[in-house]
């Protein structure tokens, strides 16, 4: 059984992350001369809540953020967010050299805050994108909604209108939001469950390319035909109900049991989220363990990465059984007092093509900064555009996505050095040493 006890205190950790593109205020990205990186498109809301949104095929999408001068957050007239950012000088004397640094730091994060009650009307909503983009089964028929502002022409194929591009064609927003709806046949769900699904693009180039919508909630490998990864579309007739509904609040003193569902198994094989369940789980709670700490969740074509390239953020990985499966792991723990924390990879992600989000519309950022500002060089991965406003709705639906959707307690951040540091910790020493 693969595990091991860590430290008693959470690995929660805050990234820090650079301005949004969107606000003219020198951010680090770097444009692109095929597509306007200027303008961030924002999720549906009630036109109630904006009065001044712009029409969509389904709510309305609000228009660019409002930019807002950085001395509005320094003066602390914000009164949402008090406090300049220094507080934390108090418990270090040796940080005071870098008092500005603090203040400038937090000034970006009230920036952030406040563009996105602007123009999504709060976090709350923002990170709900997992409601608005993917697909999703509504009485009309299922909604497939994705951010590809690169792309020329868009359309959704797959088993259901036998890979045939001009069956389902999308639309596209000012935003770069394509969107598309696939009717209802005889008031049933036109797309089966279990159905291969993939966004066929038109790139800037003219050139066709297939991907894997960006949200998929569940991709499948069969090597028997291909090592690269097939989004599933997953709506099972009936889904697993949870048991355990109260939450369970993490103890201070939390003891946790890092562990990768895979490699528990004493057999030279992938075992499955049921096994640890059954088998796994009983045996935590019995060693008086509060915490499991889940790795490798978050699908991975390389297996031997040890869920440290993802390829599909949305997504368990099937390796291991259905989301389903995953679920009731949770539930159980749940049951046996036992909180579950994910370990997230949000510092980089796979280099892959076909099943990954590189060169997602045909660009060489979208996701990611363009060039070499968005590779990491002894990683051979994709770096995120941390100031970017659809990468930060992407990657705050995604932490939310896990807790609401399958029931998860916390988080450990994995590579956060590279998150904060633009030289991503290589060749760099931490030795305590503030300057």
């Amino acid at each position: 059984m693969a595990g091991k006890k860590r430290s008693n205190k959470s690995k929660n950790h805050q990234k820090q992350s650079s301005r949004p593109a969107s606000l003219n205020v020198g951010s680090a990205t770097s444009s692109a001369a095929s597509t306007p990186r200027s303008t961030a498109p924002h999720s549906p809301v009630t036109p109630s809540a904006h009065a001044s949104a712009q029409p969509s095929l389904e709510g309305n999408f609000m228009g660019p953020p409002t930019k807002v001068a950085d001395s509005a957050y320094l003066s602390g007239s914000d009164p949402e967010i008090a406090g300049d950012g220094t507080e934390v000088i108090k418990s270090d004397g040796y940080l005071e050299p870098h008092r500005q640094y603090f203040g400038q730091r937090f000034a970006h994060f009230k920036r952030w805050v406040r563009d996105i009650e602007l123009s999504e009307g709060g976090i709350d909503k923002f990170s709900r994108g997992y409601e608005n983009y993917g697909l999703h089964v509504t009485p009309q028929g299922v909604r497939y909604r994705e951010w590809a502002p690169g792309a020329k022409e868009a359309s959704l194929v797959g088993d259901f209108n036998k890979w045939d591009p001009n069956a389902n064609k999308m639309t596209r927003n000012e935003f770069g939001v394509w969107e598309c709806v696939v009717p209802n046949v005889d008031g049933k769900v036109a797309i089966p469950h279990g159905s291969h699904i993939k966004v066929s693009f038109v790139t800037g180039n003219g050139e066709r390319v297939f991907r894997l919508p960006a949200w998929s909630t569940y991709v499948t490998q069969d090597l028997s035909k291909s090592p690269i990864y097939d989004s599933v579309f997953y709506n099972p007739p009936t889904k697993y109900k949870v048991k355990n509904t109260k939450r369970v609040v993490p103890p201070a003193d939390l003891r946790i049991y890092e562990a990768h569902v895979g490699i528990s198994s004493p057999e030279p094989r992938v075992a499955t989220y049921k096994e640890f369940t059954h088998n796994v789980l009983p045996v935590i709670h019995d060693l008086g363990y509060n915490c499991v700490q889940l790795m490798a969740v978050m699908e991975h074509a390389y297996y031997a990465s040890f869920g440290y390239q993802v390829t599909s953020f949305f997504a368990p990985s099937s390796r291991y059984g259905s989301p389903d499966d995953l679920r009731e792991l949770i539930d159980t723990a749940h049951g046996m007092g036992i909180v579950v924390f994910l370990d997230v990879v949000h510092s980089h992600a796979c280099n892959n093509v076909e099943d990954g989000l590189n060169q997602f519309d045909g660009t060489d950022h979208c996701y990611f900064h363009e060039g070499g500002m968005g590779r990491h060089e002894l990683w051979n991965s994709r770096l995120f555009n941390y100031g970017s406003h659809e990468v930060m709705r992407f990657l705050l639906s995604n932490l939310r996505y896990w807790v609401e959707e399958f029931g998860f307690d916390g988080f450990r951040f994995d590579g956060v050095t590279s998150m904060m540091y633009k030289h991503h910790g290589i060749a760099y020493g931490f030795s305590g040493d503030y300057n």
